[in-house]
């Protein structure tokens, strides 16, 4: 990268407020139920979705509305995902994703260096398994869309699974459907209720005019992606940018040299912030941050675990692969934000059986403050009625655990399930499901 001046300086409180601005998370949620439009706005601002199939709480693609949106209606990501004109369609960004279809072109430069983007198993199968894809290439022609399970169905006499192995053991139908969908061959028309894939030819689930436009060139789509994550991030490092969308190499940092040059991204000191940093030319820096929401594991936020730790002065790791008898916090924590710091941390369960949602584990961070736990207390009242939840049971585990509780009863003593469930029943069609998608 050349080296030039820096035409900002910003302080640590300043670059809060900018990233948090650029996510969606400076202000609180607006009230009144939930249009497409606005999970449209939502996911504009972020370029993308992460999946993951935990439903320990809700899935990981439904927490970054939620954070932003209060209680929505998760048919509305449904319509956006499986029913013409797709506003939503799966490819592997940060990880496997919900990204725009004009996004999803923006990534085929992925597919075409299959060899080197994907892992062994799919970069392999063309050579291992050429004459199974083709067969499941026709199956799908003629009678998808299919979930990887209907396809093996079809195909399990002539290719039968080989269940001796440990761990990531796919069939053959499974790796070859996995090797077209990353290169872009088939994708996904949709999910069933137990999360699996439903698949499909990529020209029947992409809106015809996306499929109309003209390849972009590697190095077009990798600038075009720096800049989604600059622009999502608002204020970040190179890095930041690139592991957005999981971007390797010197492609990358090329690419921000041209941003720079262009003036879309511009370099600034960000004080107590020692590393070579820059801010996007629309981002914008409030004067105040006054959010106050639960933050999935998985949210863009806090992707980026170095700039989560550099600007909220916060450490954070997902703890869902640590042995239990490992963990510091607990299975699946989620950072508490109040205004434009991190304050706590909860360990969070869904238990749909018992209708309860489970507070396993409740810490104070550094910022926490004398209101943290009425006010993470209102937004677990939320979250409950969001899930479908009537109770919310607060474990013993943790420095925040009691007072968490103390303020439980308070709010529900105000009425706070019910008030959580009024605000359900304002939308059409009355209480929303527990998500599920």
């Amino acid at each position: 990268m050349p080296a030039r001046p820096p035409e900002r300086t910003m302080t640590l409180s300043q670059a809060r407020r900018t990233a948090l601005a650029a996510s969606g998370l400076h202000r609180p949620r607006q009230p009144g139920p939930v249009t497409m439009a606005g999970l449209n706005r939502v996911v504009g601002r972020l370029g993308l979705l992460q999946i993951d199939s935990v439903n320990v709480l809700a899935r990981a693609h439904l927490m970054p509305l939620f954070s932003r949106l209060g209680p929505y209606d998760p048919a509305l990501l449904t319509r956006a995902t499986q029913q013409q004109p797709r506003r939503l369609v799966e490819y592997w960004a940060h990880e496997a994703s919900f990204v725009p279809p004009q996004t999803y072109r923006l990534l085929e430069w992925r597919q075409r260096r299959y060899r080197t983007e994907a892992w062994g198993q799919i970069s392999a199968a063309e050579m291992n398994h050429s004459a199974e894809i083709a067969e499941i290439r026709a199956i799908l022609h003629d009678r998808g869309p299919l979930t990887a399970a209907q396809v093996e169905a079809l195909l399990v006499e002539s290719h039968p699974r080989d269940t001796s192995a440990w761990g990531w053991n796919w069939s053959t139908a499974k790796r070859a459907l996995e090797f077209l969908f990353f290169t872009g061959e088939v994708t996904a028309a949709g999910r069933t209720t137990t999360f699996e894939r439903v698949y499909d030819l990529t020209e029947r689930v992409l809106p015809p005019a996306v499929l109309a436009a003209p390849p972009v060139a590697d190095a077009d789509a990798v600038r075009a992606l720096v800049e989604i994550g600059a622009r999502a991030h608002g204020v970040g490092t190179a890095r930041c940018f690139a592991d957005y969308f999981r971007l390797k190499g010197p492609a990358p940092r090329a690419a921000l040299a041209e941003l720079v040059e262009e003036g879309t991204v511009v370099p600034v000191t960000v004080r107590g912030w020692d590393r070579e940093t820059y801010v996007h030319r629309d981002a914008v820096t409030p004067r105040m941050a006054t959010a106050r929401t639960l933050l999935s594991p998985f949210d863009p936020l806090i992707f980026e675990r170095r700039r989560l730790a550099e600007l909220f002065a916060t450490h954070y790791r997902i703890e869902i692969y640590v042995p239990a008898k490992d963990r510091v916090h607990g299975y699946y924590v989620l950072p508490f934000l109040e205004g434009e710091e991190i304050t706590a941390r909860v360990d969070l369960k869904a238990d749909r059986a018992a209708g309860v949602l489970r507070v396993q584990a409740a810490y104070r961070d550094a910022a926490a403050t004398t209101s943290t736990a009425r006010l993470l207390a209102d937004e677990l009242v939320v979250l409950a009625g969001w899930l479908g939840l009537g109770e919310i049971v607060v474990a013993g585990r943790g420095d925040l655990a009691v007072d968490l509780a103390t303020a439980v009863a308070a709010a529900r003593a105000a009425g706070g399930p019910q008030a959580a469930a009024a605000v359900l029943e304002g939308g059409r069609g009355g209480p929303h499901p527990a998500p599920g998608l």
